[in-house]
């Protein structure tokens, strides 16, 4: 069984010579350019056990996208993980998608309620990554001819596949290396990878979701915090 850092370099080396046709102009893949912090996240929170993991769909433009962690608003990252140090940039950037690493200016919304949460309950990260992990199911970034972002159900089918297959194999890796009593995804999309992943693998873990944390979805902006707690709490990992 492969350790997370080798999980994710397979991964990473089975994506990077994929190409993706219309309406795609340009796909990062931080797991190449910001590869050293990614490290970073598995070296000092992947470690043992966890009992929840947690499953986010793909990078965001300021967040993963920027540090190569999961969700990876960049204070979150820095000062509650306290991960930090260069990035580099992809082969092909978009002007409009310029990758600046911890200096961006940016925030990731999606990662600021997210790992605020988490903070906010565990004001060490390390207790809630003792028996906590995030993971995105897919580590790529598209983005279309403006810099408009495009999340992976907007990608031709036939170009995907290639995708799911080596991020369905990464996804089991993670679950039988984690072994987790609770498989969450961070929206519907990721809930489905993660039940196909446990089907496949016979796990007998409990499945369910959060509500996605995204500023795009309307139920997301009432709460968001009070809801996924909720979530939680009725799931029983809280």
């Amino acid at each position: 069984m492969p350790t997370l850092i080798e999980a994710a370099d397979q991964l990473r080396r089975t994506l990077r010579p994929l190409a993706f046709s219309a309406p795609v102009t340009h796909t990062y893949n931080p797991l190449d350019y910001a590869w050293d912090r990614h490290c970073d996240y598995l070296e000092r929170f992947g470690k043992g056990r966890k009992q929840v993991l947690l499953l986010g769909m793909n990078p965001g433009p300021f967040g993963m996208a920027q540090t190569g962690v999961p969700f990876g608003e960049i204070s979150s990252v820095r000062e509650w993980m306290g991960i930090s140090g260069p990035v580099g940039t992809p082969d092909s950037e978009h002007p409009r998608r310029p990758i600046t690493g911890f200096d961006c200016e940016r925030s990731e919304v999606s990662g600021r309620r997210l790992w605020g949460l988490f903070a906010e309950r565990f004001s060490d990260p390390n207790d809630f990554f003792a028996d906590h992990f995030v993971a995105n199911y897919c580590p790529l970034v598209w983005m279309k001819d403006t810099g408009a972002n495009l999340t992976p159900d907007k990608i031709p089918a036939e170009s995907m596949k290639p995708v799911d297959e080596a991020c369905l194999t990464h996804l089991r890796a993670i679950v039988q290396l984690l072994n987790p009593q609770y498989l969450i995804g961070v929206g519907a999309y990721a809930e489905r990878h993660l039940a196909g992943a446990a089907a496949d693998l016979g796990s007998g873990a409990t499945i369910g979701r959060i509500l996605h944390p995204s500023p795009a979805s309307p139920a997301a902006n009432k709460d968001w915090a009070g809801t996924a707690t909720r979530q939680l709490e009725e799931l029983g990992v809280w």
